[in-house]
């Protein structure tokens, strides 16, 4: 499915099924792509994750019914998905900043229209890539999951407190001091960051990574295997996180939508750092952005 037409057909799944339980996996099963990727696109898109864009939706929707219904307040809640009215009025209290009774009363509230999503082309550049055939290759790396909701602010802290516990140590020169440290000298953990995206509920899987030379895999450590496929990589050039955040949401914006040759394959992407050259603050410092893609027939 194109991408814009799968961004579109997600909001009017969620808009249809808005007093239903459904989550960003229902939401994906629609659209028939990773809850990732298109997690990751639609935020990118609209300034709004999956799961804040189903709350907003319905607070507004029990606002409008607050002001035209009878219903009762409990009704409310309940068909909006909230188990209790305290649950419902602190959510609806926070985001309109009025009571349910209040707007009951006649107090004004937050307005939150269905989205529509248009794709507007600046300038007159193209984005720079190239599609790379890759055998299957081989990752090791500390893994954690993340919640897709969270995850932008979250993954930083992650690479901090790896580099912290793990990495410090060999940065300054020193001999690898464990099992741990000589894994991450032996295969370059921290030249990927991998997103793999196969635990459903909204999670996925995030690797500080680097590519498996063989060896020792130390307790708690992971291997994750990609099989041949081709990636779209896009380079990044410039400090870090802004230049590789910039060139995302181009390619999700301006990339996927009505691409003619390729679409999104798979459940994982990749991002590349220079471990060799520069530092990630320098304003000519290199990275990559991988995305696994497949040849429309």
């Amino acid at each position: 499915m194109e991408w814009l037409t799968c961004i579109r057909t997600a909001i009017e799944y969620m808009e249809d099924h808005l007093t239903e339980d459904i989550s960003a996996q229902d939401v994906a099963g629609q659209v028939y792509l990773s809850p990732f990727f298109l997690q990751r696109g639609f935020s990118l898109m609209t300034g709004y994750g999956i799961g804040e864009y189903i709350r907003n939706r319905r607070l507004y929707q029990s606002a409008l019914d607050l002001r035209d219904t009878g219903e009762r307040i409990i009704d409310i809640a309940l068909k909006y998905g909230y188990e209790t009215p305290e649950s419902f009025t602190k959510a609806f209290s926070r985001f309109h900043g009025v009571t349910p009774s209040q707007v009951r009363s006649g107090a004004l509230f937050r307005v939150f229209l269905p989205l529509r999503v248009d794709v507007s082309v600046h300038g007159g550049n193209q984005m720079e890539y190239k599609i790379v055939p890759m055998f299957p290759f081989k990752v090791i790396g500390f893994q954690k999951v993340f919640d897709n909701e969270t995850a932008y602010a979250e993954i930083p802290k992650y690479w901090d407190e790896i580099c912290e516990k793990y990495a410090n140590n060999v940065y300054a020169g020193n001999e690898p001091a464990n099992p741990y440290e000589q894994a991450l000298v032996d295969n370059c953990i921290g030249e990927y960051g991998v997103c793999i995206d196969d635990l459903g509920d909204g999670k996925f899987r995030y690797l500080i990574a680097g590519k498996y030379t063989g060896g020792e895999v130390p307790e708690g450590m992971v291997i994750y295997e990609f099989p041949r496929c081709e990636w779209a990589v896009f380079n990044c050039l410039g400090p870090l996180p802004e230049a590789m955040q910039s060139v995302n949401t181009r390619i999700f914006r301006e990339w996927l939508p009505g691409n003619p040759e390729f679409e999104l394959y798979g459940n994982a992407n990749v991002e590349w750092y220079d471990c060799v050259n520069g530092e990630k603050d320098d304003p000519d410092y290199r990275s990559a952005i991988w995305v696994p893609v497949k040849r429309k027939e």
